[in-house]
């Protein structure tokens, strides 16, 4: 079960403050599925604050290192982890512009008084992993099928003849 750091996203960027620590990579559950190892710890370190609109922000940075799986030879990749987003927090979804939904450079949740830090790190960071990693040069595992090609209709000489 992973640990839970809860916060009031409004309260804590009001108040300018900041948590940092590590998270152990196995304590990060929803991302276990992903990962081929879940040994070592991710940095983070979250930051509230008010942007120039005087609306809660909060500053969430992660590094580490993940290990995924090589969709193509399946065996484990090193994928660096380093994340920065800034996440702006919203009393009501539809007061945003049309501008501001399409500012890439920031993210918009609802104002919550129980945000739960670790919850919002494994999104982060599920968002970021790769669909299908893959090393840049390696080959299919062996099937041990041997190398000879034999046609899909070898089958189908069997029965000539025989009708």
């Amino acid at each position: 079960m992973s640990q839970r750091i809860v916060i009031n996203s409004l309260a804590f960027a009001r108040e300018a403050r900041s948590l940092q620590g590590e998270l152990p990579i196995a304590s990060l559950t929803r991302v276990l599925d992903k990962l081929t190892d879940s040994v070592g710890v991710l940095s983070y370190r979250a930051d509230g604050r008010l942007s120039p609109r005087n609306r809660a922000q909060l500053v969430l940075q992660l590094d580490g290192v993940l290990t995924v799986c090589c969709q193509r030879c399946l065996e484990g990749i090193e994928y660096p982890v380093k994340l920065r987003s800034v996440l702006e927090f919203v009393d009501d979804e539809e007061d945003l512009t049309q501008e501001e939904v399409e500012d890439d450079s920031k993210d918009f949740l609802p104002a919550q008084s129980e945000l739960d830090v670790v919850a919002l790190i494994e999104d982060e960071i599920i968002l970021d992993l790769p669909s299908a990693p893959r090393h840049e040069n390696c080959a299919l595992p062996d099937t041990g099928q041997g190398t000879g090609k034999v046609s899909p209709f070898a089958v189908l000489q069997g029965f000539k003849g025989k009708a």
